[in-house]
C-alpha cells in the first residue's frame, strides 16, 4: 500500500489535533491513504493525555501570560510542552491490519523509523519500551498512540532544542521542582538534537523524513478538502472547555 507523505505545516495545537482526527476518519472510510504528516506547533502549546486534567498538570494562567494554547490529545500519556522552535512532531495514521496486533510491537515499529532518522543526522538512538526513544541514554523523543475504527493513530515528538524553565513554566510543577537542582536533574534524563549534534532544524527533518520513507512505497501528497473542511469542524471541538476540561 502507498504512504501518502504530508510535508512539515504549522498549524495551532487545536488544528493540529483536529487534522489527525479527520485524517483518522478518512483513512477508517477507506478514502485516504494511509497517512504521515509532519507539522509544528505554533504558537507554542502544552499537550495533555486523553484521560488527564487539564487544571492538574498544567499551568493555565501562565499559558495565558506566554502565549502558549493548551489542548487535549486523544491519544493517551502525560502532558507535553511543545516548543515552536524546539521540537518536529509527526503523526502516522494508517489501519491497524499495517501494524503489530501488540502495542509495544507496534510503537518498536514506529520508533524504529525514527532511530533511522536520527542515524540518518548522526545521533545514535534506541528504542526505551513502552514508548520512549533514547540518545546517550536519555530521552530524545516521546511518543503516544490509539487504536480507533480500526485505525492507528500514533503521534509524537523528536526534541530539536530544550528549555527545562519554560517547560516547567507551563506545567504544574511544584516550587521545589523548578529549582536549579530539579532542572539539572531533568536535563540529565533528558538530551535533544542539538546536544547531540549541531544541525539546521531543516537538517533534522529532511533525515527524519528520509528514516520514515525509507522501504516504503510513498507519494508526496496533501490533505483533501473534505479532511480540511472536517478539520475545521473539529477544531471547535478540541478549542472549547468542554473537551479540554471536562476531567
Amino acid at each position: 500500500m502507498t504512504w501518502r507523505i504530508v510535508g512539515i505545516e504549522e498549524h495551532d495545537a487545536y488544528m493540529n489535533m483536529s487534522i489527525d482526527e479527520a485524517i483518522l476518519e478518512h483513512v477508517k472510510s477507506g478514502v485516504a491513504q494511509p497517512t504521515i504528516r509532519f507539522y509544528r506547533w505554533s504558537p507554542s502549546a502544552v499537550s495533555i493525555g486523553r484521560f488527564q486534567s487539564m487544571r492538574d498538570e498544567v499551568n493555565v494562567d501562565r499559558c495565558v501570560e506566554l502565549g502558549v494554547t493548551a489542548v487535549r490529545r486523544i491519544t493517551g500519556g502525560g502532558a507535553v510542552y511543545h516548543d515552536y522552535s524546539g521540537e518536529l512532531t509527526y503523526s502516522v495514521i494508517a489501519p491497524q491490519s499495517m501494524f503489530p496486533k501488540g502495542i509495544r510491537e507496534s510503537y518498536e515499529v514506529i520508533c524504529g523509523w525514527i532511530i533511522k532518522g536520527l542515524g540518518n543526522a548522526g545521533i545514535d538512538a534506541s528504542f526505551a519500551p513502552i514508548n520512549d526513544i533514547t540518545a546517550g541514554g536519555k530521552k530524545i523523543s516521546g511518543n503516544a498512540q490509539t487504536r480507533k475504527d480500526g485505525v492507528l493513530l500514533q503521534h509524537g515528538t523528536i526534541l530539536y532544542s530544550l528549555d527545562v524553565s519554560r517547560m516547567f513554566s507551563v506545567l504544574n510543577v511544584s516550587a521545589e521542582k523548578i529549582s536549579d537542582k530539579m532542572i539539572k536533574s531533568v536535563e540529565e534524563r533528558v538530551t535533544c538534537v542539538l546536544t547531540q549534534r549541531q544541525m539546521s532544524y531543516d537538517a533534522l527533518y529532511s533525515n527524519m523524513l528520509k528514516g520514515f520513507c525509507e522501504g516504503k512505497e510513498w507519494e508526496a501528497g496533501n490533505l483533501s478538502g473534505d479532511e480540511l473542511d472536517r478539520a475545521a469542524q473539529l477544531r471547535g471541538t478540541y478549542s472549547s472547555d468542554a473537551w479540554n476540561f471536562y476531567r
